[in-house]
């Protein structure tokens, strides 16, 4: 069985995050599902980066240890993971002894090679991106990443020689053409770090005490990037003496998936840290977009952060899977609004999905007493619906392997709208009122539950919960990815997958809940 392991980034423990941060664990979750049911041996790991200056400014604000900071903020982080359903095999933290130990080992072989080398900082930094930053790299004088003000940091600190890896890291992008997607991402790091020249990189700091000490320096915490990326390593066995027989068998990672703001020190700072351990590097990296409150990003500076829990409250787990998956492009920030969010819940879930289940079975149960074979009395509109699900299969893997999640989808929601048309076509009440119609009406059914039973299938990576309830209504548990002409359905009382929601009503039941 082929491996397959698939990370997130971890999320950094300064607070609770909002719907845009939740994003990038329901794609992971979409992506390690469906190639679970392609047969892989899927690793998928996620979890929290809990060191830091902000972390240890915050929880002084807040009264608390760093460490009872971090505590509650990765409880709530991992709890909305739970509440989106996402099938993780590991939560990691950064405070976990393990981890913290392994890159104390991996600080130190790094400075036995030459690679790490003590000097003295003098730069402009952004405490909240935990990033240093060139004159020539600022944006209007602030920080590239956030936009927030910088400041000027002068402090003993440890470098990594990063320009000794810039030719063997422009020559693996070379020959590795698909190791950062989108290609845009690519194209950003070489024109705006790598060819400008790559500087030592700072990673040690000694105005804070929150982070994991040098071993043979303590009065230095190691960079909280070298701390934060080794985690793809650390808990899956990787040890500097000794590596287990897991990382033997996960190492390399098949796919780091990270937010577009985060791609720098994914694809340059990460890939020269693995050089210098001599470790393969991870085989791709994808900067994911942003989901954008209508035109903007979120922040609590503008008051407009959605939280992934809120939405599941209001429009329960599988509708917010399915709009965060849909509606954000390949390389394109998406945009959310609950008006937004109705819209395709109402169109998309309630009426093309929803509608054609309930219709089904209720027909089902109707002429046949839920009882429905294949009659084999075709006719030739049978073989579009047919051929269209027999053709869903590929279709949907191939915008997969390029991770086009909502294309997928909407290879199965097409087949989604032909079966409502097939049911248009057919006239499946029309057939019922004469006798001597019935073995082709039981076709026409037939073949209306065998597409909902493979788009059933191929839904489960992205709406598993909606899966499993088509598969209960249908009661049968089938799960073939093609057409196949010998089921035997016997179809229990329909229920509604999703209602359609009264868009007023619903915004004036958000907007009061705020009040309160």
């Amino acid at each position: 069985m082929d491996k397959y392991y698939i990370s997130t980034a971890i999320a950094y423990t300064s607070g609770k995050p909002h719907i845009g941060n939740t994003y990038e664990i329901v794609l992971a979750d979409a992506i390690a599902r469906y190639k679970r049911q392609k047969g892989f041996d899927v690793y998928f790991q996620t979890g929290t980066d809990e060191h830091g200056e902000k972390i240890e400014i915050k929880a002084k604000e807040k009264g608390l240890t760093p460490q009872e900071f971090v505590d509650e903020i990765a409880t709530e982080i991992k709890s909305i993971w739970d509440i989106m359903n996402t099938s993780y095999d590991r939560f990691v933290r950064t405070t976990d002894p393990n981890h913290e130990k392994e890159v104390q080992k991996i600080f130190n072989k790094m400075y036995e090679k030459g690679d790490i080398y003590l000097g003295k900082y003098e730069g402009l930094y952004c405490t909240p991106c935990e990033s240093f930053f060139t004159e020539s790299q600022l944006v209007d004088g602030k920080c590239p990443d956030c936009g927030r003000e910088v400041t000027k940091a002068s402090e003993e600190a440890y470098f990594f020689k990063l320009s000794k890896y810039q030719d063997k890291l422009v020559e693996y992008y070379n020959s590795h053409p698909d190791f950062i997607k989108p290609d845009s991402r690519k194209n950003e790091m070489i024109n705006n770090f790598i060819k400008p020249g790559l500087q030592d990189l700072c990673i040690s700091r000694t105005s804070f005490s929150w982070g994991i000490p040098v071993e043979f320096n303590p009065k230095h915490v190691v960079y909280v990037w070298l701390d934060a990326l080794t985690n793809y390593i650390t808990n899956i066995g990787y040890d500097v003496d000794n590596p287990t027989d897991e990382f033997k068998k996960y190492w390399p990672a098949d796919l780091h998936l990270v937010g577009k703001d985060i791609i720098r020190f994914h694809t340059i700072y990460w890939p020269c840290f693995l050089m210098s351990l001599d470790l393969p590097l991870p085989k791709q990296i994808f900067g994911h977009p942003w989901l954008l409150c209508g035109n903007d990003k979120m922040s609590k500076s503008k008051g407009n952060i959605i939280y992934a829990d809120d939405l599941v409250k209001y429009f329960g787990v599988d509708a917010v899977r399915y709009y965060v998956l849909h509606e954000i492009p390949y390389a394109n920030d998406g945009t959310l609004t609950y008006e937004l969010l109705i819209d395709r819940i109402n169109s998309d879930l309630a009426n093309i999905l929803g509608n054609l289940v309930n219709r089904t079975i209720s027909m089902a149960n109707k002429y046949f007493d839920g009882k429905v074979k294949n009659t084999k009395c075709v006719d030739s509109v049978d073989e579009g619906l047919i051929q269209s699900i027999n053709n869903l299969s590929d279709n949907v893997d191939k915008k997969m392997a390029n991770l086009e999640i909502g294309a997928a989808l909407d290879e199965i929601f097409d087949v989604l709208r032909k079966s409502n048309k097939y049911i248009d076509d057919t006239t499946p009440w029309s057939l019922a009122k004469d006798d001597s119609n019935k073995s082709r009406l039981e076709t026409v059914i037939y073949n209306l539950l065998e597409s909902i039973r493979c788009c059933a299938v191929f839904l489960k990576p992205y709406l598993p919960d909606t899966s499993d309830e088509i598969f209960r209504q249908l009661n049968i548990d089938d799960k073939a990815e093609n057409y196949n002409e010998q089921n035997n359905y016997s179809t229990i009382a329909p229920s509604p997958l999703f209602q359609r929601i009264d868009k007023d009503v619903k915004l004036k039941e958000i907007e009061d809940a705020k009040d309160m």
